[in-house]
């Protein structure tokens, strides 16, 4: 049996607890070979971002063939894509190499509160990029800013907005709710069949660095080794869970530190 590939198409956290390297420790952890595609650089820790470098289009360009004319993806996970330029390559390449699935996490806002997506970007994001998706993770005040429209404070508008979302082209929509509030975080699951709430412990911790990049991954990982989408998000939402669970045992900066992805393999 072969190891299945996922690509991950985002952006590099030199502190390690986001973005490439997240979503490369995901897919190790959860048993999938992970290829990498880098659309920017950031000067990042657990305390902020101090400063992004685009990667050039065309050299985009030239990763994904790289990475399509060789390995055998069997998903691919798009993450933090700063620019309008980048978006247009990444469609381009998806449309030449025609993965089959297609995991999009809209990531605008990193943990910390630095802006990560250009204002001139979102409508390339919304009309270009999100039709290619068959899942989209947005959080609620991403979703929010993908529509142009308030945050969601309710049930109703959750699922409102998440139609309204998948009225645009993608396959699904998950619609996480870790910046909502009380004892429970829901994250819904709003397909054309209708919508799932998946309800888990909201966890005290200080340490949710990474925690979108992880849980977009997961996905991923879990759609490369073949599980239906429902099953996908639920194994990556528990992966996800144990691992902020077990953050505190890192101890790595003094911000928002990183989950711990290889909580699993711990030998204590």
């Amino acid at each position: 049996m072969t190891q299945p590939i996922a690509l991950t198409i985002a952006g590099s956290d030199s502190s390690g607890g986001a973005g490439i390297q997240a979503d490369l420790k995901t897919f190790a952890a959860l048993g999938v070979y992970g290829a990498s595609v880098i659309a920017a650089l950031t000067a990042q820790n657990t305390k902020g971002v101090t400063a992004v470098h685009d990667v050039p289009a065309d050299f985009i360009t030239a990763q994904i063939n790289a990475v399509f004319d060789d390995l055998d993806v069997k998903a691919v996970k798009i993450g933090m894509v700063s620019q309008r330029g980048a978006i247009e390559a990444i469609v381009t390449g998806l449309a030449r190499w025609s993965p089959r699935i297609v995991v999009l996490d809209p990531v605008m806002v990193a943990t910390s509160g630095a802006h990560l997506l250009a204002a001139e970007a979102i409508e390339a994001l919304r009309s270009l990029l999100l039709p290619r998706a068959q899942l989209i993770t947005p959080n609620l005040p991403e979703a929010a800013a993908l529509l142009d429209e308030a945050v969601a404070t309710s049930v109703g508008e959750i699922e409102g907005q998440g139609r309204r979302l998948l009225a645009l082209g993608c396959g699904a929509v998950l619609i996480k709710g870790g910046h909502g509030q009380g004892p429970s975080s829901t994250d819904y699951l709003v397909t054309a069949k209708g919508t799932l709430a998946l309800p888990a412990p909201r966890i005290a911790t200080n340490n949710t660095h990474g925690t979108g990049c992880s849980l977009s991954s997961a996905i991923a990982a879990e759609l490369a080794k073949g599980a239906d989408l429902e099953t996908a998000v639920r194994t990556a939402k528990a992966f996800v869970g144990a691992a902020i669970a077990a953050g505190d045992r890192l101890q790595v900066g003094h911000g928002h530190g990183p989950i711990h992805h290889f909580h699993a393999f711990d030998q204590v």
